[in-house]
């Protein structure tokens, strides 16, 4: 894989390399199973001595192309594709946690992470401690326990639009000897590459920009292959030791910097399924090849946009990294210069009631649950995504009950603005 080519030339042919006579375009491997001549062969492949694809719930070759693309893209080591974000998260937690084990997360993260952190992994014993992101080094110390095992966060959170600090919490984690796990959905590889900050794992929902279509779920984990897992060997007896259920293998001495993404897919795609159908990853690549091209517009009508509804009188506040004087503005001028996303969270002088009503009169946007695809769409998450949340926990993840997100698309912005104009009037 060559690094050095641009974002916007793997976008169109990263993955897939076809050979002399093979299909220009990334075919779908539509099949559940994999044809060998031996016995012999097949059970190299079961006991991990060779690769080689023989039962698509662990690997495929359409998803492998579509992986290795995003991998390249975030300039990372190794990657897998998942059903889902939420199983891009859910994995990239447990492959390295279990029972009586702790995670430090951004308080600030996106709904449904955080129900599934704080209540479902709870339930199987893994811990999380929320922190405000924007708290200094030294009170986020103090969140640090001897059985932490990773930190998480998100480049930009959902829905609250904190611009992560991600050299503070690279430094944090890698001073306790542990991953720092960013969800880069928002932001992209297009806009921030987090692994050139220090962090060392990336998750995606897929689902939202790469795709752009809002036609496909799925989810990515990439590894950066940095972080020296031998080094803390004790920490992380799921990659460091042997395992039984492979005949004693050990990732970290079979695999090296793969040992990650390697336990990822042959222990937990093994034994919970979370995977992404070839179908899906062949959309998705086909949304991948526009990624470069689509994000600035989203950025560039998002940040109109967002000058618009702060020059009204009945907004009361909006939330833009891009808006100067933004209390982000800063951290996105330095890691996302180029821009950040598509998506605006703002409330009216009406509050919540309001909220609704405004909703409600928009024609061009829709009320859909889903964010960051080429259709302008809005939310209020106090309502929706973030409705098992009381208020504290409302105001914990940065939700103000009044709080609009607005998702900016690839139409025309003055029509964009048009139809916001109307509704507020």
């Amino acid at each position: 894989m060559n690094q050095e080519r641009s974002r916007e030339t793997i976008c169109i042919q990263g993955g897939w390399q076809p050979k002399n006579g093979e299909p220009r375009v990334l075919p779908i491997y539509q099949s559940t199973t994999f044809k060998y001549e031996t016995s012999e062969q097949m059970g190299r492949l079961f006991d991990l001595e060779e690769n080689g694809y023989f039962y698509t719930r662990l690997a495929n070759p359409t998803n492998d192309a579509v992986a290795s693309k995003i991998c390249e893209l975030e300039g990372g080591t190794a990657a897998m594709l998942t059903s889902s974000g939420q199983a891009a998260n859910l994995f990239a937690i447990i492959n390295i946690c279990s029972e009586g084990d702790h995670v430090v997360s951004s308080a600030t993260i996106y709904g449904g992470s955080s129900n599934l952190f704080t209540v479902t992994l709870k339930r199987f014993g893994i811990d999380f401690t929320l922190v405000d992101p924007d708290a200094s080094e030294e009170e986020l110390e103090k969140a640090f326990r001897p059985n932490t095992k990773a930190v998480f966060a998100e480049t930009i959170a959902n829905p609250a639009l904190v611009v992560l600090d991600i050299e503070k919490f690279a430094r944090l984690a890698h001073s306790h000897g542990v991953p720092l796990i960013v969800d880069n959905t928002f932001a992209t590889p297009i806009n921030c590459r987090p692994f050139e900050w220090g962090a060392d794992i990336v998750t995606h929902s897929t689902t939202k920009y790469m795709d752009g279509h809002a036609l496909t779920v799925g989810g990515c984990i990439v590894d950066s292959g940095n972080f020296d897992w031998e080094a803390h060997s004790e920490k992380y007896p799921g990659l460091t030791t042997p395992d039984e259920s492979y005949h004693g293998i050990v990732y970290t001495e079979r695999f090296g910097k793969l040992a990650y993404i390697q336990k990822a897919t042959a222990q937990l795609m093994r034994d919970l399924g979370s995977i992404q159908s070839p179908q899906n990853a062949f959309l998705l690549n086909v949304g991948l090849e526009t990624l470069h091209l689509r994000m600035p517009c989203h950025c560039s009508n998002a940040q109109k946009v967002a000058e618009y509804l702060k020059s009204r009188e009945d907004v009361a506040w909006v939330n833009y990294p891009g808006l100067k004087g933004d209390k982000y503005y800063d951290l996105a001028q330095k890691y996302m210069p180029g821009g950040t996303c598509g998506v605006i969270s703002f409330g009216l002088t009406g509050g919540r009631q309001a909220a609704g009503e405004f909703m409600d009169k928009l024609k061009l946007a829709a009320i859909v649950t889903h964010v960051a695809d080429a259709r302008t769409s809005v939310l209020h998450p106090a309502s929706h995504t973030h409705r098992q949340l009381n208020d504290q926990q409302l105001a914990e993840a940065g939700v103000d009950p009044s709080l609009i997100r607005l998702s900016v698309g690839i139409e025309n912005v003055d029509d964009i603005i048009a139809d916001i104009e109307q509704a507020l009037k």
